[in-house]
């Protein structure tokens, strides 16, 4: 069993086998899941697991380059937006915070988020049940 990282076997598969510019999806419970795009469903109960605690374990396993979120997000869930503007814009972060990496963070439409997860590697599904927690994550390249 492994000691260290994400246990559950779905998602370090996806990561590991994830390359440059290659994306998965955080979602929210209620965010469809285009067919033929893996579904990795984590929701136990609405709200469990967050949006916001399975983001920080990946986010902690992988390396990512850019976010796109929907420009929804904007008006119905500034917890989140704030959330992820924390924990990922880079004039905010120190070279030192552990979890925590700079990366580019783009907006768009709803709708064309949603044709966006169709070239997901895959969709991870939380149990989060608040408004646009949803976010685009892209790999970028850890070279050491």
């Amino acid at each position: 069993m492994k000691k260290h990282g994400i246990l559950n076997s779905h998602i370090s598969k996806i990561l590991t086998d994830l390359g440059h510019t290659d994306f998965i999806v955080v979602a929210d419970a209620g965010l469809p899941v285009p067919e033929g795009v893996t579904k990795i469903d984590l929701a136990l109960t609405l709200g469990v697991p967050s949006f916001q605690d399975v983001v920080d374990v990946i986010a902690a396993d992988m390396v990512i380059e850019k976010i796109t979120l929907a420009e929804e997000i904007k008006q119905e869930n500034e917890q989140a937006l704030q959330y992820i503007m924390h924990t990922f814009a880079g004039e905010q972060l120190e070279q030192t915070q552990l979890n925590k990496q700079a990366a580019v963070i783009e907006f768009c439409p709803h709708e064309q988020f949603k044709e966006l997860t169709r070239y997901a590697k895959a969709v991870i599904r939380t149990g989060e049940a608040k408004p646009f927690a949803n976010c685009i994550l892209q790999a970028g390249v850890h070279f050491g």
